[in-house]
């Protein structure tokens, strides 16, 4: 028989803890939604690294940052799920760096890409913000309507591509967390 340790019982914690991927093009609500689905479940939500990269460094990044900037964010979903309960809501992840990296850039590093293409086997639910809240600048992170559009296009378009499951969640920040715990329900069952 094997001991438990301090150790085995988190790993154990972190098995039972689904990460749920909030994914959505700029200004569309995704950080509001995870923190109050956070707030609801009582757990854990992981910011977009991208944002505090923009805020310390004062400047968007170059293409060759990409890569850092994802792997960034699957290392703080790694270090947060040992504390989160249940679910750990992610406000976003490689997939949309991917997509930025493609629009600003023209391509995506392979490293990128590989590590996004690992999506569908690292996150137990996807949501998608709908571009239903007003499109508000926010300094150098955010361009305009047209291209929050076009990008929002685009991740649609990827995940039917490659078949990720995915709901569309829309209206108020109410709303969307009422339809979230509708959807959940059922995957805990």
């Amino acid at each position: 028989m094997s001991k438990i340790t301090k150790n085995s019982l988190a790993d154990l914690s972190i098995r039972q803890v689904q990460k749920v991927a909030i994914l959505g093009a700029e200004s569309s609500g995704k950080s509001a939604l995870a923190e109050a689905l956070a707030a609801h479940y009582k757990t854990l939500w992981v910011p977009e690294y991208l944002r505090e990269f923009v805020e310390v460094q004062a400047r968007v990044p170059n293409s060759d940052e990409q890569l850092l900037i994802a792997m960034t964010q699957v290392r703080r979903e790694e270090q947060a799920m040992v504390d989160a309960r249940e679910w750990l809501f992610c406000d976003t992840t490689p997939l949309m760096t991917e997509i930025y990296s493609k629009h600003y850039f023209d391509e995506a590093e392979p490293d990128l890409v590989d590590l996004s293409s690992t999506h569908a086997e690292q996150y137990a639910f996807t949501l998608v913000t709908a571009l239903d809240f007003p499109w508000m600048p926010d300094g150098l992170q955010r361009e305009s309507p047209a291209v929050r559009q076009m990008i929002h296009e685009q991740l649609l378009e990827i995940l039917e591509e490659r078949e990720i499951p995915h709901m569309l969640i829309e209206g108020s920040l109410k709303d969307r967390v009422q339809q979230v715990e509708f959807a959940l329900s059922f995957l805990m069952q």
